[in-house]
């Protein structure tokens, strides 16, 4: 009996010894610091940015396809009859809900790069404005997080001004990705939603349009700034017809964020691209950013670089419900000549070296 005692007793002070070791190790080891979680709630808050943009409307028909053949097809029944009563809903404003504008998931998405706006001169609510964004980029993200949400600070920078951002319209035939949009303030590219805005909604709207589209993102890549520009012309008569100011605004440090191989003009892979850009909308890049384990892993996430978008000095224009081409073309000129006064008068300061100059093609 002594001898179990006396091992029961040895077995229960080891057992004390390793408890206590392990508790001098874990309370000796590093604890993530708040710069850690910071970090890693940036890091979080782009990986559900990505993946919504890319997966939530896809997996969304997807689902709602499978339930068809299942007891909850009532499910997708409704949501049908929704979507049927509610189709001309992204043509006339959208159903933007500013609560989403202002989710804390925002800051730790704009810190992530960090994403900063720059205002040169006010703009009036007296006015509609057209934006012209550029560039392009991979995934637009300088004009996300301008435009759609409130972590920038535009709204305190623009009193009174409504921005909404423009994507392409066969977005909004995908289920619930179509809300998740419209409660940002994004709304189709076609001429019937940016009319509504700039003629139905009152003063005080500045729509913003990536004017390079999805052919300009087959030319994206870090040190070299093209934009297709010089042949998109029906952001200036809409503008004329409407009598909206003409605003450029550039996003220094959007082509950075990923790393795309680039087809030369000419090679059979390029005219694959352009030909699904024609059908479908959008062009299928060849791209890659960091991973989620380190900067230096692969992945589909951007890099951490600084963007820095500048809203320059809006372009007065006259309303013509009927401008003609010289009309169209004069004031054409004058938005890609303020442009590139915005280009050069502030590369230096967020990026670029005094050589680089601005493409436009």
């Amino acid at each position: 009996m002594k001898t179990i005692i006396a091992a029961c007793s040895q077995n229960l002070s080891g057992s004390r010894a390793s408890v206590q070791t392990a508790l001098h190790t874990l309370l000796a080891s590093r604890w993530p610091s708040q710069r850690d979680i910071h970090s890693w709630l940036q890091l979080l808050s782009v990986l559900q940015w990505v993946l919504s943009f890319l997966l939530l409307g896809t997996v969304s028909l997807v689902l709602l396809i499978y339930l068809v053949f299942t007891s909850f097809w009532p499910i997708s029944a409704l949501y049908l009859a929704w979507i049927i009563f509610d189709w001309d809903t992204p043509e006339k404003g959208g159903r933007r809900l500013p609560c989403l504008r202002r989710w804390p998931v925002w800051r730790y998405f704009r810190d992530y790069f960090p994403v900063k706006l720059v205002k040169t001169h006010d703009l009036s609510p007296s006015h509609n404005y057209i934006i012209g964004s550029h560039p392009h980029g991979i995934l637009c993200v300088g004009a996300f997080c301008n435009f759609i949400t409130g972590s920038t600070g535009f709204g305190e920078m623009f009193p009174g001004i409504r921005p909404f951002l423009t994507t392409l319209a066969g977005n909004f035939r995908l289920p619930v990705f179509r809300e998740y949009l419209m409660s940002g303030g994004l709304c189709p590219v076609t001429r019937r939603a940016i009319g509504y805005l700039l003629s139905k909604n009152g003063t005080g709207n500045a729509v913003a349009i990536v004017i390079g589209g999805a052919a300009e993102s087959l030319s994206c890549r870090p040190g070299v700034t093209t934009l297709i520009l010089k042949k998109r012309k029906g952001f200036v008569r809409m503008a004329l017809q409407h009598g909206a100011y003409l605003v450029p605004s550039f996003s220094f440090g959007e082509n950075d964020l990923f790393r795309q191989v680039v087809f030369e003009e000419g090679t059979w892979m390029r005219s694959i691209q352009q030909r699904f850009q024609k059908m479908m909308g959008f062009a299928p890049c060849v791209f890659y950013g960091r991973g989620l384990t380190s900067v230096q892993s692969r992945g589909f996430l951007p890099y951490p670089k600084p963007i820095t978008t500048v809203v320059d000095e809006p372009v007065m224009v006259p309303k013509i419900e009927n401008p003609s081409s010289e009309m169209v073309d004069m004031y054409h000129e004058m938005y890609v000549r303020s442009l590139l006064k915005l280009f050069n008068e502030n590369k230096t300061k967020y990026g670029l070296s005094e050589t680089d100059e601005l493409h436009i093609i």
